[in-house]
């Protein structure tokens, strides 16, 4: 049992750092600015910089993140954003299909998936609003409220049927 937990936690925290290392990989090539790395969700525990990168270990370790400067992002061209905002999914696809059949694989695997859903704050949704944005050549609230309430319904229609089997 505690070789489960310790593969389960392991695999997990892999799973998050390396998606992250994906966006950050790709934001570095595109010269995107990175402003703050950090690991976990809350209150932060303990920070630290490199060159003028802050990084942060936070309370709950159920996420992380880049902090990439936004405004260097927009100036991008549309496949350079893309390229940055997927990266993390192509990192996890790659991984899942190198550790397929594996504790690791499953993981990886669900991550990619679930950040492929236009939920709020998901690389999904944020590749979503930047192809909207280009194609209506500026912000539209009303189709992107649409697009995160949709987002949304994808994302409580898949909770329900993965993990309720409703």
């Amino acid at each position: 049992m505690t070789a489960i937990i310790i593969n389960a936690s392991i695999s997990f925290i892999a799973t998050l750092v390396l998606h992250e290392l994906g966006h950050y990989v790709a934001a570095r090539m595109c010269g995107v600015p990175i402003k703050q790395l950090g690991f976990g969700w809350g209150p932060k525990l303990y920070g630290f910089h490199v060159g003028k990168v802050d990084c942060q270990m936070r309370l709950f370790p159920v996420g992380a993140y880049v902090q990439m400067d936004m405004n260097a992002l927009q100036r991008r061209s549309l496949p350079q954003q893309l390229l940055v905002l997927g990266a993390g999914i192509g990192v996890n696809l790659v991984l899942c299909f190198f550790a397929w059949g594996t504790f690791f694989g499953a993981v990886n695997l669900a991550l990619a998936i679930g950040n492929l859903i236009p939920l709020y704050q998901l690389d999904g949704w944020k590749s979503g609003m930047v192809i909207i944005r280009r194609m209506f050549g500026r912000p539209s609230p009303l189709v992107e409220w649409i697009l995160t309430l949709g987002g949304g319904a994808i994302g409580l229609s898949v909770f329900v049927r993965a993990f309720l089997n409703i």
